[in-house]
């Protein structure tokens, strides 16, 4: 959620492309989200050995909305998972472009912006977790962004999930998933090359370190550097992620992970105001590339993560997990940027309208975390009543060191001609010193996921966290507070592939923060959602609808600060109704497709989003001269035009993505397009003076070998 330095869509026709798929079931093999045979990335029968990555679009089964091994057609609530494939068709080179084509996701709710990952999820921000753990709190300043490379696949669990996670929040969660050992040998050595002098290694090799597969190990790496769309900002990267599995028998499992993350980068949200970029300006129009920071500004993380993932079968019906890692993570920060807010409509300070204010936003962050989940599942049966029991405990600390400087004496910038000042840059005032904020959750939770008969199931859960907040603790006491969370999600199970559900979920957010400038207190977030749909799977074939409306309530939102553009306060109660569809997997042996429409009715509180937003990507595999191997992928993305008074109207856009690929024997040969036209667009242009640009045209070719 980065607000800082930081006419209805054709509704028929999308209902329309949605439900005339079916029509087209004549020939396919999978679902929407990321998984196809080999989906399921973690067979739980005895051991958790996590198993190949999907090869498709749909996933068939799902951890996190239940934290157990779930068919998607069997869980009351919303679920989206974007497969391996799916992102590496769509050449997605961050986290927010493998949402794209993610139903119910806005992912470029703040267009390019190269700190951080910021998506909606139903109009509100989700939590990050990898690997069922939190990343980060306190949004941009304390975490790194995940490289998709590293990633297996993505789970989006739409909706309150604090039943389970503790920490989800209103929007729910999305959940990366990384690359685990695997028993096959596979080795991929590969490069990418660019849009804004892009250049790339990557490479993943997996397989067996003893004969009898006892131990398995991955090697996930990669070297990147980059430039971006904004002159001066670049997008270095280092990143190495190794991991190793310990599997003494069938019952026992035990995977080490590490990862080191190195990003040079700094911000390429400039902050301008809306004359010159949606309203008119006599100069004429900004370019997107325009750059009017102080030299040498940046936004460079180090991040280090380690732990493990322990799964013990103790008998036939019970089976123990754990779940650990401890992160260190160092932010420094220095940005000067663009200050259109004092007075929106007429920011500038000359009447050429080309002097724009600017103001600096200067930090150096130090974050530990430290996470642990450990439950018991239990599988057995009483009288006609099939049980899957989950009983756990999670805890979480966090602690987070950061000095921090907001300049307001910055001198102003002719937006249409910058003259940077290399030898003269600004000189801020040293930082003070460290604002130091901690918190601990430990909460204890209970699920029963239950079968009656053939058809019925209820997933019912109850969940209880106890919390403590502290800021400059050696000066203040902890602020404690407490939450019991509930779910209730009730399905009929159809033979015949339909699923119609209801549920019941909320949610309960801590925050471990106050305001930047104030000094106010966050209160904690609270949620309560009402959700009603059906999922279909159509028998012998590999694909898969959804449907999904909901209602969701809640109070104590963050949202942007009208006064100060790095900061945040928190709203009363609001409320948010929409619609979510979608269709993923293969119309054909040789086609696959996902598509989603979104409806989205947003309290006049919060921050504005489109109403209505579609988007469908399809691939077809085809020959050339006898040849096999190719494959070509078209997407199309819209997003209707919206007011967020009282700037100007954020114009409706429909962007196109394409792909062009060859697999031939070990090498793979790929070119993707995002933004083919090169639009010029907003994502948002926010009532408080700014405007955020979306991402121009990037064309990247990448070529993988395998051996």
């Amino acid at each position: 959620m980065p607000h800082f330095p930081y006419r209805p869509a054709p509704l028929a026709a999308a209902l329309a492309l949605l439900l005339t798929a079916p029509g087209a079931l004549a020939q396919s093999e999978r679902s929407p989200d990321g998984g196809d045979t080999a989906d399921q990335a973690t067979t739980l029968d005895h051991v958790v050995v996590q198993g190949a990555a999907p090869e498709g679009y749909k996933a068939a089964n799902a951890r996190s909305a239940t934290k157990t091994d779930t068919p998607i057609s069997e869980t009351p609530q919303a679920i989206t998972v974007v497969t391996q494939q799916r992102m590496t068709d769509q050449g997605a080179q961050n986290v927010q472009d493998a949402l794209n084509y993610a139903a119910g996701v806005r992912s470029d709710a703040y267009g390019l912006d190269s700190r951080g990952d910021w998506t909606l999820i139903r109009g509100s921000s989700p939590d990050e977790y990898l690997d069922g753990l939190r990343s980060a709190f306190n949004y941009y300043t304390s975490s790194a962004r995940t490289d998709p490379y590293m990633l297996e696949r993505i789970e989006v669990l739409r909706g309150p999930a604090s039943m389970l996670f503790g920490q989800g929040g209103t929007a729910g969660i999305v959940n990366l998933v990384s690359k685990r050992p695997q028993a096959q040998t596979r080795r991929e050595i590969g490069m990418q090359i660019g849009s804004y002098d892009r250049r790339q290694l990557n490479a993943d090799f997996t397989g067996a370190l003893s004969k009898d597969g006892t131990w398995l190990y991955r090697l996930v790496g990669v070297y990147r550097d980059s430039d971006t769309q904004v002159d001066q900002v670049g997008d270095d990267r280092r990143l190495f992620a190794p991991s190793l599995t310990w599997q003494p028998s069938d019952d026992t499992s035990l995977t080490l992970q590490l990862r080191w993350q190195q990003d040079r980068t700094g911000s390429t949200s400039q902050f301008f105001g809306w004359s010159g970029l949606l309203a008119p300006n006599p100069n004429g129009r900004v370019p997107a590339h325009r750059y009017i920071g102080n030299p040498g500004d940046h936004y460079d993380t180090d991040r280090t993560t380690a732990g493990w993932l322990f799964e013990h079968r103790l008998d036939e019906h019970w089976t123990l997990r754990q779940s650990f890692r401890a992160a260190r993570n160092k932010v420094d920060y220095a940005s000067v940027y663009g200050n259109p807010f004092l007075n929106p409509t007429d920011p500038f300070l000359d009447p050429q309208q080309r002097l724009l204010p600017r103001e600096g936003w200067f930090a150096k962050t130090q974050v530990r975390m430290l996470n642990a989940d450990q439950h018991v599942e239990g599988r057995f049966k009483i009288g006609a009543v099939e049980h899957q029991l989950l009983l756990g405990v999670d805890a979480v600390r966090f602690k987070q060191d950061e000095a921090q400087l907001f300049a307001s004496d910055v001198p102003p910038v002719d937006i249409f001609n910058p003259v940077y000042t290399p030898y003269t840059p600004y000189t801020p005032p040293a930082l003070g010193e460290p604002v130091r904020t901690r918190q601990r959750q430990v909460g204890l939770y209970l699920q029963d996921q239950m079968k009656f008969g053939e058809h019925w199931i209820v997933v019912a859960g109850l969940r209880h966290d106890r919390v403590s907040n502290s800021v400059a603790e050696d000066r203040e006491g902890a602020e404690d507070s407490s939450a019991t969370t509930k779910r209730l999600g009730i399905m009929f199970h159809d033979w015949a592939g339909w699923s119609p559900y209801v549920s019941y979920s909320e949610s309960f957010t801590p925050l471990g923060s106050r305001h930047a400038i104030t000094g106010a207190r966050y209160k904690p977030q609270q949620g309560e959602q009402i959700e009603a749909g059906f999922k279909f799977e159509p028998i012998g074939r590999d694909l898969s609808f959804t449907a999904a409306a909901y209602e969701l309530r809640e109070k104590n939102r963050l949202v942007p600060d009208p006064r100060f553009p790095n900061t945040n306060i928190q709203a009363g109660k609001t409320k948010v109704n929409g619609l979510e569809l979608e269709v993923s997997g293969k119309l054909s042996e040789s086609f696959e497709l996902t598509a989603h429409y979104n409806y989205l009715e947003n309290d006049r509180q919060l921050e504005s989003t489109p109403r209505h937003q579609a988007a469908v990507w399809g691939k077809q595999r085809f020959r050339i001269g006898g040849r096999e191997g190719y494959a070509a992928g078209l997407g199309l993305r819209y997003m209707s035009a919206f007011d967020s008074l009282p700037a100007p109207t954020t114009p409706a856009v429909t962007l196109a993505d394409a792909m062009l690929s060859y697999d031939t024997g070990a090498w793979r040969w790929a070119l993707n397009i995002n933004n083919l036209t090169d639009k010029r667009y907003f994502s948002i242009c926010m009532g408080r003076g700014d405007c955020w640009f979306g991402a121009r045209r990037n064309i990247g070719l990448s070529a993988s070998y395998s051996f």
